[in-house]
């Protein structure tokens, strides 16, 4: 039931009386909102914390200025308007500002007799029925309809139209992950990533990569190396200086019900918004951020380029450059990555790599780490499932994550990079160390199936299109995170050399030979041999059955020659030669090598240099967060230099014999697998997506081939493919040079 207070004479003993009652407290008038007439000092005094924004010479309004504002309906809390100031040299169109309240001290920016464009919005500057208190406004702004704006810096031609509430707390943090000054821990806001329990939090900041996400995640362990990131992220926190809201030059906000404690880049596009409550909002001319209809932000960053629309909501979230948000999507205690689109679905509590899609209504994703270029098909419920009495857990997939329509996973799980797995119901944990691997359920018994290579057996189309698809997708206008695109890269490769290992052990386990070199001769002597393999540490307790191991170990090693190849080919180009000759490859082995490999938000470093950078952070070498990400830049410069060495070491490791004893056949040998795999890309390819046109039932929805080319195109017009056919032509003859003064025949 309503308590209703009735006040006669608005005596102060009656609040008192009252207040008890009412959750919002009721202030008598008479102790805040009489009329009041302050210095025009008190007023600059109460700007003091906008710091530089604030201009430095201030003028009053003149007798005349006032007299034409109040007589177009205009009010102020001073009853001398000391609280409405301008810079000294500029002129005040009072015409422009109309029905409007200034409750505390406002700073006006120039008004010229114009009109703000920006679509099919088209309005006059000026401020026009707004309420404002504590407000910065440069130059040429729109301010109309604006019920209550407090504690704002607006900058120039920023257009502000239909909003209910504009304000900015002392003690705001705009989504960082920081505290102020006498404030308790429990306040500081963290990203629940990776685990529902917490145990992997991170501390969001405005120029976080995934990069930073994943070191801070992954290695709690090292409780120095926590307790200094924290440190770094604190490093631009002003912990005793208050706090304002800012919207930058050239934003438009319209049709939005709650903006609180935000931070608006430039040329930011924010309509029918309908909570973004301590947010930054990232954006610039060159990588302009868009929020649409019904959404709701708290507590986040949303990164450069990136567009939220349609209901969707994220709280507790880190959203990365040129990401997509909508259709009541829903975003918890996650990072979503860089290039990203999610639609419809939700995602509690991951921490997700570049290039993930995820667009389907029923689809669900909880704690997980997953390392980019993924796909989750309709109805996937990837979540936690409460299996033990220990801590919720978690899953660990690498690049190219790809689980089938309708297919849920018991965690723990984790799989390698470019793992297809097909629909179904995995009532048992998952370990699969199989790159690029298909893995299905068994048809009879509760073993799961996997096919080792299977993108390379049978859709070779979908890893040679993956690298120039993602490429095409990466509409940044700034890649602050270095990217990875290519699946062949040290990464998977070093988990090709476990497989490899893998298939040798258990060739010799199953047909019990005496030695794994006797495993290694079988599986070359026989490369169609039907090896149908037991495998028990891929699923808990009843394992799984590896088909097709003798046609996979032929793929892998192939493979390896390919990417070993394709990377010396890149280095020499580098130096601007076209033949590997002895003497680059000594200049080659002089490079430290690095056989250890990991995916930090995308780009591939060797770990002993992650390991350095923790090092550097530890010891106060590196006190923030640029220095980090400048280590980050000087991996990816040696980048090249690092794969083309790390290529040597595969080279000798496949044929178990230093490169200086490699003789001519040993390079006609890998000359001929590389090429043979290039050929293959292109030709399985088109076969592959010949079949989308001539497979009959394909074609059974078209009355004749002419209608059926007119919806679908015909294969030439695949660009893909001519892309492909040119590049494998280009590829061939660069090989052919390559390998010339090495002996190939």
């Amino acid at each position: 039931m309503a308590i209703t207070a009735v006040f006669h004479h608005n005596r102060e003993s009656d609040f008192q009386s009252y207040k008890d009652f009412f959750m919002v407290e009721l202030i008598p008038i008479s102790q805040t909102e009489s009329r009041v007439h302050n210095s025009p000092e008190t007023y600059r005094a109460q700007l003091k914390h906008f710091g530089s924004a604030l201009p430095k010479n201030l003028r009053q309004l003149t007798s005349q200025e006032i007299q034409q504002l109040e007589s177009q309906g205009n009010t102020s809390s001073d009853t001398s308007w000391h609280n409405v100031l301008l810079p000294a040299h500029k002129e005040l169109d009072c015409s422009l500002i109309q029905r409007c309240h200034f409750h505390g001290p406002v700073v006006l920016g120039q008004l010229s007799p114009a009109r703000l464009k920006f679509h099919d919005l088209e309005l006059k500057c000026g401020l026009y029925n707004s309420y404002l208190d504590r407000v910065i406004l440069e130059d040429n702004v729109c301010v109309r309809n604006v019920a209550y704006l407090v504690n704002y810096h607006i900058k120039s031609r920023v257009i502000l139209f239909n909003i209910n509430e504009m304000s900015c707390t002392y003690h705001s943090k705009f989504g960082n992950g920081w505290i102020k000054a006498g404030e308790d821990e429990d306040v500081r806001v963290t990203v629940a990533v990776g685990n529902e329990n917490e145990g992997r939090s991170i501390l969001p900041f405005e120029e976080i990569l995934p990069a930073d996400a994943y070191i801070w995640s992954r290695y709690r362990d090292d409780k120095q190396l926590m307790a200094r990131l924290v440190d770094l992220t604190e490093e631009k926190n002003r912990k005793d200086q208050p706090t304002y809201g800012l919207v930058e030059e050239d934003a438009v906000i319209k049709n939005t019900i709650l903006i609180k404690d935000a931070k608006i880049g430039s040329h930011a596009y924010i309509k029918g918004a309908m909570k973004l409550k301590n947010i930054t909002v990232c954006s610039s001319q060159e990588e302009t951020s868009q929020i649409g209809e019904g959404v709701e932000m708290v507590n986040g960053i949303m990164g450069y380029g990136s567009k939220v629309f349609y209901q969707a909501v994220a709280v507790r979230f880190i959203i990365g450059r040129n990401c997509q948000l909508k259709y009541g999507a829903r975003l918890l205690n996650s990072f979503l990555g860089d290039n990203s689109t999610v639609s419809c679905c939700e995602l509690l509590n991951n921490l997700i790599f570049p290039f993930h899609e995820q667009h389907h209504n029923s689809s669900f994703l909880i704690a997980t780490t997953i390392l980019g270029q993924s796909n989750i098909a309709a109805a996937a419920t990837i979540g936690s499932n409460h299996n033990s009495r220990s801590p919720d857990g978690e899953i660990l997939a690498g690049r190219g994550f790809w689980p089938g329509l309708a297919s849920d996973f018991k965690h723990n799980s984790r799989f390698a990079s470019f793992c297809l797995v097909a629909k179904g119901s995995y009532q048992h944990e998952l370990c699969i160390n199989y790159p690029f691997s298909l893995v299905s359920l068994g048809v009879v018994s509760q073993e799961i199936r996997i096919v080792p290579a299977y993108w390379f057996l049978y859709n070779m189309f979908a890893i040679a299109r993956n690298n120039s698809k993602f490429k095409k997708r990466d509409k940044r206008g700034v890649k602050a995170q270095h990217i990875e695109t290519n699946p062949l890269a040290p990464d998977s490769i070093q988990e090709v050399l476990i497989a490899l290992d893998r298939l040798v052990e258990l060739t010799g386990r199953t047909l019990r030979l005496t030695s794994l070199q006797a495993a290694k001769d079988f599986l070359h002597q026989n490369p169609e041999a039907d090896l149908v393999l037991i495998d028990p540490q891929v699923q808990k307790k009843y394992g799984g059955r590896i088909y097709k191991g003798a046609q996979g170990y032929k793929e892998y090693r192939k493979i390896v020659k390919y990417f070993a190849l394709q990377s010396l080919m890149e280095y020499c180009q580098s130096i601007q030669e076209e033949i590997l000759t002895t003497e680059i490859i000594s200049k080659l082995q002089e490079i430290p090598l690095y056989t250890e490999w990991e995916n930090l938000g995308g780009q591939i470093v060797p770990k002993q240099q992650v390991q350095e950078l923790f090092s550097c952070i530890k010891t106060g070498h590196i006190t923030s967060w640029s220095q980090v990400h400048h280590f980050y830049d000087h991996c990816q410069n040696n980048y090249i230099n690092w794969k083309a060495r790390y290529s040597l070491y595969l080279l000798e490791w496949l044929y178990s014999s230093p490169l200086e004893h490699f003789t001519p056949a040993i390079f006609k040998d890998i000359h001929d697998d590389v090429l043979i795999v290039s050929n293959y890309m292109y030709e399985n390819s088109r076969n592959t997506r010949q079949k989308d046109f001539e497979d009959y039932f394909r074609s059974i929805t078209y009355a004749n081939k002419e209608e059926q080319e007119a919806v679908i195109g015909t294969l030439e017009d695949t660009d893909f493919l001519k892309e492909l056919e040119v590049e494998t032509k280009r590829f061939n003859q660069k090989l052919e040079l390559l390998l010339s003064a090495l002996g190939k025949v």
